[in-house]
């Protein structure tokens, strides 16, 4: 009987900005990592789809569909963030996180505030690129590997006497030319065999790189020359002839490195500039934090001049405008605006009309209770008790954490949340901190002494946390 031939299935990587999944599908995926707030999941499930939908709709009427931007309103330590940065990963688009307090207003000494679509352009690029090099890989490696062999085995100068010809002696020097090369070529392929099976991965050699001058960091950030800053450390960079230096490095490095600049040699970088453009007009995901801040509440007098000014010029860029980038010119009507804060001294309704018509969606995440506190420390992939066993894990002990040490826990949180400032899940890290800092210190100890695991239980949490969970004083500073 004749073998079957094994087919080779290739997957297609996921195309930038584009996702497949139903808002239910979105849902589960964020539930991996996000405990509760389900209505805020659905929002986003939904306008990540919406987005979908509006890519199948004729070109006449794709352009007038534009997202509906989220309001969330929440108390910190509650998800808002965590759902806005799980919600770019998923669908591998363009994100960027500002806070709003780091604005000011034109004319005031701040962050001008179209440095944030220049800052998502920035990802988007650095997506794409990514993107291109990994199409390019093979051919980049390839053409990395015969550059190492051309520094392992260099090509022989072809040596001519120039009375050779006068005296007719031409046949010995092409002779010993045509050996040399004989010998070159049987020790790069000895060389190449050798490369293929890894056997000169840590041997050192010299590598001419180029050396890359730092950039001129803090020049001109914190006004609005950041983009001409931008511009003209790119004009003297391009003028500047490119200075290399002698490195020494293991060939494994000398590979990363040549595989680099041959495939920044095969990307098309005016390509990379287009596409990117595209992936953050139409896919991008800006996050404003802490938009309560710049609230104003009554009439505005003093600083809060420069708040409601922060909301003034914030408020084009969310309704739609043009903003120049060193890429080219990037729309921002499809770009989909998040905005969450806390909003304990200010309302929604105090931000100036216009920005509370441009945020039509709004979600109020609950704060945590008892319950949660014990999903958000056992289900999560990243939850904070497996992070705490991987660590100790890495010195050779094994920690066990019992079901009612972990109710006990969840319970000391919802407590002083409820007496103190609501710091949401926050407040996990520091309870943890604190019962872990003896096992922590003395892990190593322990393991040489031959222990190598501890149970936590209920009784051991009391005894570490009890005192200071109990007087508020103390919990003020330490929890």
């Amino acid at each position: 009987m004749a073998r079957k031939k094994a087919v080779k299935v290739v997957t297609q990587p996921q195309e930038l900005g584009v996702n497949e999944q139903t808002p239910r599908e979105i849902v589960e995926e964020l539930n991996k990592y996000i405990v509760g707030q389900d209505e805020a999941k659905k929002s986003v499930a939904i306008a990540l789809r919406n987005r979908w939908r509006s890519r199948k709709l004729a070109e006449d009427i794709r352009d007038d569909v534009i997202p509906k931007n989220i309001l969330m309103i929440g108390s910190t330590g509650v998800g808002k963030t965590e759902i806005a940065r799980r919600l770019a990963k998923l669908v591998k688009a363009p994100f960027v996180k500002v806070e709003a307090t780091k604005f000011t207003e034109v004319g005031y000494v701040g962050r001008d505030v179209e440095s944030i679509i220049r800052d998502l352009m920035q990802i988007a690029v650095r997506m794409v690129r990514r993107q291109k090099t990994e199409e390019v890989k093979a051919k980049a490696t390839e053409n990395a590997n015969e550059r190492l062999l051309d520094i392992l085995v260099p090509e022989p100068k072809r040596t001519q006497n120039p009375l050779s010809k006068l005296f007719g002696g031409g046949n010995e020097s092409e002779e010993e030319n045509n050996e040399e090369q004989t010998d070159t070529n049987a020790g790069r392929e000895y060389v190449r065999k050798r490369l293929a099976a890894g056997k000169m991965e840590d041997e050192i050699i010299d590598l001419e790189v180029a050396d890359h001058a730092k950039p001129m960091v803090g020049m001109f950030s914190g006004s609005s020359l950041e983009s001409m800053g931008d511009n003209l450390q790119d004009m003297i960079s391009s003028v500047m002839p490119k200075r290399t230096r002698r490195r020494k490095v293991t060939v494994a490095a000398a590979r990363k490195i040549l595989e680099q600049e041959e495939a920044e040699k095969l990307i098309d970088m005016e390509e990379v500039a287009e596409t990117a453009v595209k992936l953050a007009e139409r896919s991008g995901i800006v996050f404003f934090d802490e938009i309560d801040k710049v609230a104003v509440k009554g009439s505005s007098a003093g600083p809060d001049v420069s708040r409601e000014g922060v909301q003034r010029d914030i408020l084009p860029i969310v309704e739609g405008s043009t903003v120049m980038t060193k890429y080219g010119p990037v729309k921002t009507d499809h770009i989909l605006f998040i905005a969450a804060g806390a909003f304990h001294t200010a309302k929604p309704s105090d931000l100036i009309p216009e920005l509370q018509g441009r945020f039509p969606i709004r979600v109020e995440l609950k704060s945590l209770k008892k319950e949660d506190f014990e999903k958000i420390l056992t289900e999560p992939q990243n939850a904070l008790i497996k992070q705490y066993k991987e660590l100790l894990k890495t010195e050779g002990l094994e920690i066990e954490f019992e079901s009612d040490a972990i109710g006990r826990i969840a319970e000391m949180a919802y407590d002083v949340n409820e007496q103190s400032e609501d710091i949401g899940a926050r407040r996990l890290h520091t309870l943890l901190e604190k019962l872990l800092e003896e096992v922590s210190f003395d892990a190593p100890d322990m393991v040489k002494e031959g222990k190598t695991s501890v149970s936590i239980n209920a009784e051991y949490v009391d005894e570490r946390l009890k005192e200071i969970a109990k007087n508020r004083d103390l919990s003020q500073f330490i929890l």
